[in-house]
């Protein structure tokens, strides 16, 4: 009976460590203690384990010597790979949208960023962007570049917030969101996916800008 009443216990810490590295209020190289967080999260140590097991091998956490389980950082490097590959797959999202869209998935995409266009910089800009993303990957109508997805978005919540938080970034953004709705909207597979290329290296280099601009501990490149 205990095992069944930790094992959900297990899986909401799991999402409220998830949610906290996705804010930033868990940053790279935060040392994840058990008892104090069982304490902050009012259960037991048993399922802070478990969802510190699993926050390690979604790759999220790692150990370090005299200081046990901590929120992993990355370097330049992986987070150069890191975004290449979300280039890659949510431009082939965008192609195969330009394809398979439906009508009403179109007119959400463009709604979504008419909200995002009138959003301050912030959370809410945050998650309506995410909302444009994962509905334009949806319209790919790909079970597999789904999933490819999904594994890359959790690594990429180590960096923390989105850098929609500045608002020269989310004015650019919206713009190209609808550069990006023009080609799904002729149905013009190449010019979506190069615009949302295009979109993706233009996220990365604003990343890369506020990372050299804060004080982020970061692993040693080899």
């Amino acid at each position: 009976m205990t095992d069944d009443i930790e094992a959900p216990q297990g899986q909401t810490a799991y999402r409220r460590l998830l949610e906290e590295i996705r804010s930033g209020a868990l940053s790279p190289g935060a040392r994840l203690r058990e008892t104090d967080l069982a304490e902050r999260l009012g259960i037991s140590r048993t399922p802070v384990r478990e969802a510190i097991r699993q926050l390690e091998a979604d790759g999220l956490v790692t150990h370090m010597p005299r200081q046990g389980a901590t929120i992993r950082a990355l370097d330049y490097g992986e987070v150069i790979e890191l975004y290449e590959m979300r280039a890659v797959l949510e431009g082939t999202a965008a192609r195969l949208a330009a394809r398979a869209a439906s009508a009403i998935e179109l007119e959400e995409l463009a709604a979504l960023n008419d909200e995002l266009a009138a959003a301050p910089p912030g959370p809410q800009a945050r998650e309506l962007n995410r909302q444009f993303h994962r509905t334009l990957l949806d319209a790919a109508r790909n079970r597999f570049l789904v999933k490819s997805m999904s594994v890359l978005q959790k690594t990429l919540l180590i960096l923390g917030p989105s850098t929609l938080a500045e608002a020269e970034r989310a004015a650019d953004a919206v713009e190209e969101h609808a550069a990006i709705l023009r080609g799904l909207e002729a149905r013009d597979g190449p010019a979506a996916e190069m615009v949302m290329r295009g979109h993706i290296e233009a996220a990365l280099k604003s990343r890369i800008k506020s990372m050299r601009g804060r004080e982020i501990p970061m692993e040693e490149e080899v």
